[in-house]
């Protein structure tokens, strides 16, 4: 693969980008006939294991995909794959992300999600680091996507933190120092002045900056900075922010701010889908509101997992999304399938 020469007036979207007009997006979206897109490689070792859970964005007409790769010891990686269509990609024979810091050793670096601030023309990416004991929501920089400058955790030191999460029997437990999976606004607020983050696995919380950079807590309390909580019977176990949420342009004028996230969820059972089943979905956030929880939200998954490496694989019954892009006409939501290989589903754009 030749690199892409990646600069800060590389243009970023999809040419004719067309905002969403309405919520929800689609939702109907087909999941692509030659599923999977990309599997894991044995002549590369930290991407021989497993493939999936990728982020994506759109630079210079290609879409460039971010994917958590695992070598045979479990070890997590980020790699980086370039396409002209939003199907068929090349990768990069080695990650652009991988364990260099303590919070990273022996559990790596893990599922990324990508935005570019507007204004410095920094790609942000927020990505977990895990040592084995204890996830933490981490930033990195990078001005050409390949070279990347990490930042300490954004809870840091983190024995102040505290989560409460459902394992799969129902039981809650108590986890010290965890912290994942952030969805950025690159939107300053126009009443803080701040931009925002929602993050979180359990429930949802807020984080903010001044520069998309260094983030901290509105607060360190659990229970008052939750901005949502799962509320059907399928997200009973787990709700968990996907992409960076996507700003809608209503038809008729409009002072509305709002954004659609896409997101997922899990079940520890007792509705349609199985016990453990991870699905994906949608909910409308009020910018201008941002402390005030969702507006709405789908009140059914848009995808599931039906495919049998959707319900066999690393983890059974998982499809997992944290990458979606408008390109030549269609939304591209990349997802991860079994924990074990990536996928794409499609709708058109409206």
């Amino acid at each position: 693969m030749i690199i892409p020469v990646i600069s800060k007036d590389s243009v970023d979207g999809d040419l004719n980008y067309k905002p969403p007009s309405s919520f929800p997006i689609g939702p109907y979206f087909k999941k692509y006939a030659h599923n999977p897109i990309l599997t894991p490689n044995p002549e590369n070792d930290f991407e021989s294991a497993y493939i999936y859970n990728a982020t994506a964005i759109v630079v210079d007409d290609k879409v460039f995909l971010f994917y958590r790769a695992q070598n045979a010891a479990l070890t997590s990686s980020v790699g980086i794959a370039v396409s002209k269509d939003g199907y068929n990609f090349k990768r990069f024979p080695e990650p652009v992300l991988y364990p260099t810091e303590p919070w990273e050793n022996g559990g790596g670096c893990e599922d990324p999600r990508i935005v570019r601030d507007p204004k410095s023309k920094l790609f942000i990416m927020t990505y977990t680091a895990y040592d084995r004991n204890h996830a933490r929501l981490c930033v990195a920089t990078s001005e050409n996507l390949f070279k990347w400058k990490k930042y300490p955790p954004i809870i840091y030191p983190d024995e102040s933190w505290n989560d409460i999460a459902v394992v799969s029997n129902g039981d809650t437990i108590i986890r010290n120092a965890w912290s994942k999976s952030g969805a950025v606004f690159t939107e300053k607020n126009k009443y803080t002045g701040k931009y925002y983050m929602i993050w979180g696995d359990c429930c949802f919380h807020l984080a903010e900056s001044d520069d998309l950079k260094h983030w901290k807590l509105r607060t360190n309390d659990y229970h008052a900075s939750i901005f949502a909580k799962g509320i059907f019977t399928w997200q009973n176990k787990l709700i968990e922010p996907g992409p960076a949420p996507i700003k809608i342009q209503y038809k008729k004028d409009s002072k509305k701010n709002h954004y659609v996230l896409f997101y997922n969820s899990a079940t520890v059972g007792g509705g349609d889908l199985p016990k453990d089943t991870y699905s994906i979905s949608q909910m409308l956030v009020d910018y201008d509101d941002i402390t005030g929880g969702p507006l709405a939200r789908l009140e059914k998954p848009i995808l599931i997992p039906d495919q049998d490496n959707e319900k066999n694989g690393q983890v059974d019954k998982v499809v997992f999304t944290e990458g979606i892009v408008q390109f030549k006409g269609k939304w591209f939501l990349y997802f991860g399938q079994g924990d074990s290989e990536l996928g794409v589903a499609t709708c058109d754009v409206e």
